[in-house]
């Protein structure tokens, strides 16, 4: 057999490693949108929590945050659960993952979004409340459209990278994709093979997602005049 009986293993890793990347995508948007809100905020305490969270999250490594984080959550839950006298909660990986991958991957993503509603011009903003419009329209109808064109190849790029991070996880114990490879490289004595198959599911997932991507760029640009080459 071409994967010696571990399909399905590596089936059911696969699709955990997506549900992952999906919801910690999830995640990462709207701390983006938050992020980038507050950043934008004319309230200095907002704009400095902002920048705070953007500068410490990137300065550090992705691996050493998602340790400290999945370890801090569990020791916050054990002094609450011996402060209340309840029974002890444990956090399970894959919501610890998606906590954690969200946290760090919102940070990339407010610069993302912070750059894409600058880059809207003001004027249309200001035209929109002139006519009478509320803030939701002029966000729904003027801003929004506009700052997705601007602001989908850094989605893109921030998605690529989270799909990879997910990968991460399988330290903490989630049996994603690369866990299910290594249990089955582990026990079919073929390392070499398994690590390439783990390889080939994540470019199929980033290929995939690219068109994806590509095609809501081509959609979030229409109408917008291109220079000729």
């Amino acid at each position: 057999m071409l994967f010696h009986g571990y399909g399905p293993l590596l089936w059911a890793g696969t699709l955990q490693t997506l549900a992952l990347a999906v919801l910690s995508l999830a995640a990462a948007l709207v701390l983006g949108l938050a992020g980038a809100a507050a950043k934008l905020s004319p309230n200095r305490a907002l704009a400095g929590l902002g920048a705070c969270y953007t500068t410490l999250i990137r300065a550090v490594p992705d691996l050493v945050l998602m340790l400290l984080l999945f370890y801090g959550m569990q020791m916050v839950l054990n002094d609450a659960t011996e402060l209340l006298g309840v029974d002890q909660i444990e956090i399970d990986p894959f919501s610890a993952g998606v906590v954690t991958l969200g946290f760090i991957y919102g940070a990339y993503f407010t610069e993302t979004f912070r750059g894409a509603f600058l880059a809207v011009p003001r004027g249309q903003l200001e035209a929109g409340q002139a006519f009478g419009m509320s803030a939701w329209r002029v966000f729904h109808r003027i801003l929004f459209p506009q700052m997705m064109r601007f602001a989908l190849p850094g989605i893109g790029n921030n998605w690529q990278v989270l799909v990879k991070a997910t990968a991460l996880v399988s330290i903490i114990g989630l049996s994603d994709v690369v866990k299910a490879s290594q249990d089955a490289g582990r026990s079919s004595l073929d390392y070499f093979f398994f690590t390439l198959v783990a390889a080939a599911i994540y470019l199929a997932i980033t290929t995939l997602s690219h068109v994806l991507l590509q095609r809501l760029e081509k959609r979030y640009s229409a109408g917008v005049r291109t220079l000729a080459s």
